[in-house]
């Protein structure tokens, strides 16, 4: 009668329970892995702010060379050297670029594991509501068997006096 009493979706609770947390773990690991991204692309946008900024101070360089009527080898070696600096920034570009899409990537993973966590926990939720109900029931019932008992209980027990009178 024990086993009849103990509630039937126990080890599907238990694995589900086990579920969630293992989603939350994930979503934990996502995060970190986004927040790892995030600060690569930040270090990634600086790089190429200061090579932005060095080709802002060498076109100046160049604007002030041309405006002191230089020689025109010193100008022509400023270009060739602003031809690279621009290089160097595409490049830098293009890193950003990339690691935007990395970051979008990882975004798109916590978003993922966040719907799965969120899943499992109604889940769990549902089978807790499951259980409650469950119980309220197994009340119920054991309540009805104990009044079924008393009442056999209260019979016999009349029954018994009843014949003791009538010897």
């Amino acid at each position: 009668m024990n086993d009849k009493l103990k509630y039937p979706l126990e080890q599907v609770a238990l694995i589900k329970a086990k579920r969630l947390e293992e989603a939350e773990k994930i979503l934990k690991e996502k995060k970190k892995q986004l927040e790892q991204e995030e600060k690569k692309l930040k270090d990634l946008e600086k790089e190429k702010e200061k090579v932005r900024l060095h080709k802002e101070d060498k076109l100046q360089q160049l604007r002030d060379e041309l405006d002191s009527e230089s020689t025109t080898e010193k100008i022509q070696q400023m270009k060739r050297y602003l031809k690279e600096v621009q290089e160097k920034l595409k490049q830098k570009q293009v890193k950003v670029d990339a690691q935007e899409k990395v970051v979008k990537s990882a975004e798109d993973a916590v978003e993922v594991a966040r719907r799965d966590m969120l899943q499992k926990q109604q889940d769990v939720e549902k089978l807790s509501i499951h259980r409650q109900e469950w119980e309220k029931e197994k009340k119920a019932y054991l309540q009805h068997l104990e009044n079924l008992e008393t009442d056999e209980l209260g019979t016999t027990s009349f029954m018994r006096h009843r014949h003791e009178k009538n010897r």
